[in-house]
């Protein structure tokens, strides 16, 4: 099977797109379709699989997984680093664009909706908030920040549930900081690169039932297979408990089995669950939040499908 070729003079040079749910099987379409374009570059679009620490816990493509394939953007950053959206949409285009230079196909994989919608679309410019603003702001409860975010931004209190104490705080500290709605501020999104590339996007939708049982096998593998010992290295640096690689799932429920309150069993559990509780709210951001004009697969993942879809995604590639 030929490799198509192409020249960076081209206008819109073609960037393949894999979305969906942790335990989708992202990574081996990602592979199967390098493969069957035979110049894919693999590129990361996963918030724990650029953590170094969080090989085993973020189902991090093994050199066998990989087969061979380049990927970028996985386990490049350190634990001790807060990695965001905005970092990793840079890194991204710049591997895209040196994937391109050298005639390849840059392939993003990953279920991290933020990341790729930032990079597709761009990122709002909001400024920085005022300090003295956004602690009155976390402060209050939740209850009442709803209700305060009612009377500044009634759009977004509308939007956002009474108990979304994270995405309701975000709101009012924007516009109380700002005098500007955080929706106004995200219809100015500035440096995606949504209307630059010939993108071939693919989101996989899994039954649910399917997916849960994906997520719930994988967690005993993880487990099995050295979770465990990872945890307790990335405890050992002493880092932060507030960055994200500490937050990461599995990592505060290991560390509740390592610090003795809790036994293996319910660590394993209790990390099951939250896999599943995070795997469903990425089920519904997919199914909902990308153009309707993205493609989506919904049946379970076997070898055969996913040759088959690599080659449909192939030449999807090809005709971009």
């Amino acid at each position: 099977m030929a490799s198509p070729s192409f020249s960076t003079a081209n206008a819109r040079l073609p960037v393949a797109l894999i979305a969906g749910p942790t335990a989708s099987g992202k990574s081996a379409l990602a592979v199967a379709l390098a493969k069957a374009l035979g110049n894919g570059t693999v590129v990361n679009a996963d918030a724990s699989q650029v953590y170094a620490d969080l090989a085993i816990l973020s189902a991090r493509p093994t050199d066998d997984e990989m087969q061979g394939v380049p990927h970028r953007l996985f386990g490049h950053v350190d634990g001790s680093q807060a990695h965001n959206a905005a970092r990793w949409a840079d890194e991204a285009q710049g591997v895209i664009a040196q994937a391109h230079a050298a005639g390849r196909v840059p392939i993003l994989v990953g279920g991290t909706g933020l990341y790729l919608r930032t990079l597709l679309y761009g990122i709002a410019p909001v400024p920085e908030i005022d300090p003295h603003i956004r602690e009155a702001v976390r402060a209050l409860p939740v209850a009442q920040a709803h209700a305060a975010l009612a009377e500044a931004d009634p759009a977004a209190a509308a939007r956002l549930g009474p108990a979304d104490t994270t995405r309701v705080a975000r709101a009012l500290e924007v516009v109380r900081s700002t005098g500007r709605t955080l929706a106004s501020w995200q219809q100015a999104r500035e440096g995606g690169i949504a209307d630059r590339v010939a993108l071939a996007p693919l989101v996989l939708l899994p039954p649910r039932d399917w997916l849960r049982d994906r997520c719930d096998v994988r967690l005993v593998e993880m487990f099995d297979g050295g979770a465990i010992d990872e945890v307790e290295a990335l405890l050992a640096r002493g880092l932060d408990p507030d960055l994200p690689v500490m937050r990461a799932i599995g990592v505060p429920q290991i560390a509740a089995f390592l610090d003795g309150t809790a036994s293996r069993d319910e660590a394993l559990a209790a990390a099951q669950a939250a896999t599943r509780q995070y795997a469903k709210r990425q089920f519904t951001w997919f199914r909902h939040q990308p153009p309707a004009s993205w493609p989506r697969h919904i049946e379970s993942l076997s070898i055969d499908i996913i040759d088959n879809l690599a080659i449909k995604l192939r030449e999807t590639v090809l005709t971009r």
